[in-house]
């Protein structure tokens, strides 16, 4: 069994990056049934013993887990249909057929089938859930329920008692909503079960679950709407600056996310409490956690709302120093890995440091020609996270494919001097086995490499809308050959 305090980058490992939609599924995405536990199996079989995955929040419509309605709340998608059928909550023939399939409706099921069996013991776990989660599952599952009432208009188009929280309103919508509150609220305790039932199983197989917390917040989230002081709103709560990065690698207008600011004064005012419960949440379900955009615990790239591109901002100072004070003080057993990729300071370098934390190196970034290019194998420091690409680039196949005739033959010259000897190119093999030599304590593969994908299944492509998060993929995509060579890479490499 894997300790409790056992540090999970404490020696040299490889891991898998694949999202939970991503598994195989007769239904709309994947979720945390059997292919789950088929995927931590295949893991242990590789001699990878680490599972890296996006955030597991529940999305909005666009199914980006990059914004969420909850910083708190798993995603409800997840949730194993087949495994409430194993348990009695589903019995109907019709629950079991994937082309009427309606998650929202079977969970309404499945709380009615709980309550009628009546299970003192569910029943407690339940209530013991609810207390434990009621600084976040209260606000939230009302917010849930209002957002239906008002035909999925965002909180700050709601009528103003609902939008500005008057006592008494949100007092009456409790009580005459209590029933659709409870749903919410059993949803949640279902997804969470689930989790940590897999978590607990990948432990056994000594894998560890690597998570992902985007910076920011998304807008229309129970978190604004729940306590609007902690974000830079202006009286009518609306955002007079939204989050994003100025131009960069993936964008000449850099990128516009959306998300309000915090606003760093209120949240040091209680000792960073909500960020400090957010990754308590978070600690429960990883054995690692990405914190995306690191540099923004630093300084963040503010732009006045009314601007439509990124180009216009400014960075503004973060308390970074107190807030990773105060979340190492109240979970001092955390491991923390910094996303630490586009304009990266000195001083967010400092700060990373000042905690101990790897940051991320991708090796499609290394071939510019530099020989002190950080990304290239030889510049990468032990205490990182090498990949290939990340769910934001392209695969490495489809990266390979998309370079041009003088880079490649840079990337050429370059393997022939380090890696090949005189071997024909082999892609996406080549930077795979390049990442698993490094000297980064994890290399992590994206699903798509070990399977040779081409550019037709990233995962998503930044700056734009549509398109995203869908891919998926299927068993009879990895061959017995492609399993038998990343299982020799991963002990060659002495990461198994």
């Amino acid at each position: 069994m894997i300790s409790t305090h056992t540090p999970p980058l404490n020696q040299r490992r490889a891991g898998v990056l694949l999202h939970i939609s991503s598994l195989p599924s007769d239904r709309n995405v994947g979720d945390l049934g059997t292919e789950a536990y088929r995927f931590v199996d295949f893991l242990r079989e590789i001699g990878a013993t680490v599972w890296q995955t996006l955030p597991i929040n529940m999305p909005h419509a666009d199914n980006s887990p990059y914004q969420a309605l909850s910083a708190f709340a798993g995603n409800p998608d997840f949730i194993s249909i087949e495994t409430l059928q194993s348990q009695g909550l589903l019995l109907r023939k019709s629950d079991a057929e994937p082309q009427v399939f309606k998650k929202v409706e079977l969970l309404a099921n499945a709380y009615e089938a709980f309550k009628i069996r009546g299970d003192k013991k569910e029943q407690l776990a339940l209530t013991r859930f609810c207390k434990k989660q009621a600084h976040w599952l209260d606000d939230f599952a009302l917010f849930l329920v209002l957002k239906k009432q008002f035909n999925q208009a965002g909180w700050n188009a709601w009528p103003d008692e609902y939008k500005n929280r008057d006592a008494a309103t949100l007092k009456h919508a409790r009580k005459t909503l209590a029933h659709e509150i409870a749903v919410v609220q059993f949803t949640q305790y279902i997804f969470f079960t689930q989790w940590l039932k897999l978590k607990a199983y990948a432990t056994k197989k000594k894998v560890f679950l690597f998570g992902d917390i985007p910076i920011f917040v998304a807008y229309d989230s129970a978190d604004v709407w729940a306590k609007p002081h902690l974000f830079k709103l202006d009286a009518h709560k609306n955002m007079a600056v939204v989050a994003g990065v100025p131009p960069d690698y993936f964008s000449a207008t850099g990128q516009r996310w959306g998300n309000p600011h915090y606003n760093w004064d209120a949240m040091a005012a209680d000792g960073f409490s909500w960020w400090v419960s957010r990754l308590a949440t978070q600690n429960a379900l990883f054995d690692v956690v990405r914190i995306d955009h690191f540099r923004g615990l630093e300084a963040a790239w503010e732009i006045p709302a009314n601007e439509d591109t990124a180009i216009n901002g400014e960075w503004v100072l973060a308390p970074g120093d107190a807030l990773l004070a105060a979340v190492k003080a109240a979970l001092p057993h955390i491991c923390l890995v910094a996303e630490d990729l586009g304009v990266i300071t000195p001083e967010v370098d400092a700060l990373r440091t000042q905690y101990d934390l790897p940051g991320m190196k991708i090796l499609q970034f290394a071939f510019s020609g530099s020989d002190d290019n950080p990304y290239l194998p030889e510049n990468i420091e032990g205490n990182s996270v090498v990949y290939t690409g990340t769910h934001d680039n392209d695969t490495t196949l489809g990266w390979y494919y998309s370079l041009d005739d003088q880079q490649r033959t840079h990337f050429h010259e370059y393997l022939t001097q380090t890696q090949v000897q005189n071997q024909q190119v082999q892609m996406p093999e080549d930077l795979v086995h390049m990442a698993l030599a490094s000297n980064a304590m994890l290399a992590v593969i994206p699903m798509q490499d070990i399977l040779a994908l081409d550019g037709h299944h990233r995962m998503n492509t930044p700056g734009t809308c549509s398109g995203n998060w869908h891919w998926r993929f299927q068993w009879q995509q990895l061959s017995a050959e492609q399993q038998k060579n990343i299982k020799r890479a991963i002990k060659q490499s002495k990461r198994s």
